[in-house]
């Protein structure tokens, strides 16, 4: 039966406003959805709220959540290409995987910005001994740190344990000299945020081999970035200092992590013997995948959203950060799917090697200040494809205060917590480059997300399929807001 467009509003407008109190309690009765925590019909609205954009929202999450692509799209990427380090084959098809996906979506149009990015390779499969004073030798999980030099055979040394790197410069140069350096500082688990606790030990990933290397050890063992108590060590991104001699770095899962430390206790002698065959191979081509819908009145005001296409090598980039790549192609889907024309343009980018340069999103600000763009904001997914929360930005107070207004809009869907944070790497170099009103950074629950992160962990079957196009509704939602009102 055909249904008329006056029935279709009136339905829309029952979902999209609060329902009185004797409703509520109806609906709240067994088989049905509890609607308890919206606002009473007797009760003062939120304020901001334009019907005609609750209406909108509410079909972007009604096409999100019953013909949303994101899921399959990720399970394409990561089943299919998987692992994509910055140089690798398959970091390659991956462009080609995001390029066929946007086309295939209709934007206006779909392009290639060129970049040069590190080419640093695992090679064979890392092995890591504590090896006892009597020379008796127990296995445990390492991996590579990534951009670390290899270890040119096996290289077996002494070790001290530091907890910082204050620690590390109060002991005597004999104390450091010739031994591996164990920077074994754990999450802070006191900490809500999850993201705080990799912020308060991530220095010693990438400082320790230049600190180890300046007191003369011989190389860096870092404990992994995770609270989880696993055998998965986690990889991720170390540096040189080129005027301090370079040492090999690895990193322990956290059980290896936690057995070297309490056999230091009782034999300081010991030794560790490592072995990684990693190398630094020279730079190769790479690109950024870039999609556009043209704004109808504003085409020259740009609404950036992205995330980064490259991945650690040890598993599939499923959270890190296949979801940020689907969600943000799905976000510029969902607009059209609904109809709606945006007066700015609104451009999804896939970065690539935010893991190990941030190239891509150097050379996206780049062509920006070249091309002398006008960016109205940018929008970052790069923390999970998990439950949505809101939003970080950084950016003016009034900035800030504009997006908070939208809050009562995305509170139905979970997405109205809307704070100053850090909003993302790839975006960052936007800020200097074109000065955007505000760079913003999708918010999920990440209570989970540094369990898997870096690590082999890192696969498909990790990603929920609905958090996954809940976060996608979410995105679009605000993009479409900020395509309609500027900022």
């Amino acid at each position: 039966m055909k249904t008329s467009w006056k029935f279709a509003l009136t339905v829309s407008l029952a979902l999209a406003l609060p329902l009185s109190a004797a409703q509520a309690q109806r609906a709240a009765k067994p088989g049905r959805v509890p609607v308890s925590e919206r606002p009473a019909a007797d009760k003062p609205g939120p304020p901001h709220v334009n019907v005609a954009d609750s209406l909108l929202l509410r079909r972007l999450f009604d096409e999100a959540l019953t013909k949303g692509q994101s899921y399959e799209n990720l399970r394409v990427l990561c089943l299919t290409i998987g692992a994509r380090l910055s140089g690798s084959p398959q970091a390659q098809q991956a462009v080609d995987w995001g390029k066929a996906t946007m086309e295939k979506a209709g934007f206006d149009k779909v392009y290639l910005q060129e970049v040069m990015v590190p080419h640093w390779v695992r090679g064979a499969k890392e092995s890591g001994e504590i090896v006892s004073e009597k020379g008796k030798a127990v296995k445990v999980a390492v991996c590579a740190l990534g951009s670390s030099i290899g270890t040119n055979g096996k290289l077996k040394a002494g070790v001290v344990e530091v907890r910082s790197f204050d620690e590390l410069k109060a002991l005597p140069d004999a104390a450091v000299r010739g031994k591996f350096v164990f920077f074994n500082r754990a999450f802070d688990d006191r900490l809500i945020e999850p993201g705080q606790a990799y912020g308060g030990a991530v220095d010693q990933r990438g400082r320790g081999a230049i600190e180890a290397g300046r007191r003369g050890a011989v190389g860096a063992l870092v404990r992994s970035m995770t609270s989880a108590r696993d055998d998965n060590p986690h990889t991720g991104n170390m540096r040189y200092d080129e005027a301090v001699p370079k040492v090999p770095a690895a990193a322990l899962s956290t059980k290896a992590a936690d057995e070297l430390s309490q056999l230091l206790k009782a034999a300081p002698g010991l030794e560790f013997q490592l072995e990684m065959s990693c190398q630094n191979l020279p730079e190769e081509k790479s690109y950024n995948v870039v999609g556009e819908i043209i704004g109808s009145k504003y085409p020259k005001e740009v609404i950036t959203v992205g995330g980064h296409l490259d991945s650690w090598d040890l598993a599939q980039g499923a959270h890190d950060d296949g979801t940020g790549c689907v969600q943000s192609i799905e976000a510029l889907r969902l607009l059209r799917a609904v109809g709606f024309k945006p007066e700015r343009t609104v451009r999804a980018v896939l970065f690539m090697n935010e893991e190990n340069g941030v190239r891509g999103g150097t050379q996206y600000a780049a062509l920006a200040k070249q091309n002398k763009e006008t960016h109205v904001a940018a929008i970052e997914s790069d923390g999970g494809g998990f439950t949505p929360r809101g939003f970080n930005v950084e950016g003016s107070p009034a900035a800030l205060r504009q997006l908070q207004k939208w809050a009562p809009l995305l509170a139905p869907y979970h997405a109205a917590d809307i704070n100053a944070g850090h909003a993302g790497t790839d975006i960052e170099p936007l800020q200097e480059a074109v000065g955007p009103k505000a760079l913003i950074g999708y918010d999920c629950d990440s209570q989970r997300y540094f369990d898997v992160h870096h690590s082999a962990l890192d696969t498909f079957d990790q990603v929920n399929r609905r958090e996954l196009e809940l976060g996608g509704g979410s995105m679009a939602a605000l993009i479409y807001l900020l395509a309609k009102y500027g900022l």
